[in-house]
């Protein structure tokens, strides 16, 4: 089987709100803690948004790295942050923060799996309920069938 790409301890809930950098060196800090990135990861994700905003409507940021440093990447994997009190993302409010580090080409399937969850509102709205970090796992659950 393979590995998780989610685990639980990659899933977080803060009930304030943080600035723009410090959620995606969050995002980073649980890829690299997960052993999936290099501490190179953080300074790829900051490049990738001065390139092209990561945020993806519906409350939700997905940062990650640029093409050119696939090699800070060790493994696929997830790091999902849900901030209550929101996160200003470039003049957009978002809620959830996505950290994604995919090895090879897995990181589309992995976004396509995130992309289609945060297309029903029912969903997100599920998620912005979830009282625990167990809970938000539950619904996430799909990720990993990627």
């Amino acid at each position: 089987m393979a590995r998780e790409v989610l685990t639980l301890g990659q899933i977080r809930i803060h009930s304030g709100s943080v600035s723009q950098e410090q959620a995606m060196k969050e995002a980073a800090d649980i890829l690299e803690a997960s052993g999936a990135v290099t501490s190179a990861y953080f300074d790829a994700m900051q490049q990738r948004e001065v390139a092209v905003s990561t945020y993806m409507g519906n409350e939700l940021a997905i940062p990650h790295g640029t093409n050119e440093t696939k090699d800070a990447i060790l493994d696929s994997a997830l790091s999902f942050v849900r901030y209550d009190g929101g996160v200003d993302w470039g003049g957009e409010p978002v809620t959830f923060v996505v950290g994604i580090a995919g090895k090879g080409d897995e990181h589309l399937e992995i976004l396509s799996q995130i992309a289609l969850l945060f297309s029903e509102d029912e969903e997100v709205a599920k998620l912005k309920a979830a009282q625990t970090p167990e809970d938000l796992y539950r619904l996430l659950a799909t990720v990993n069938e990627a």
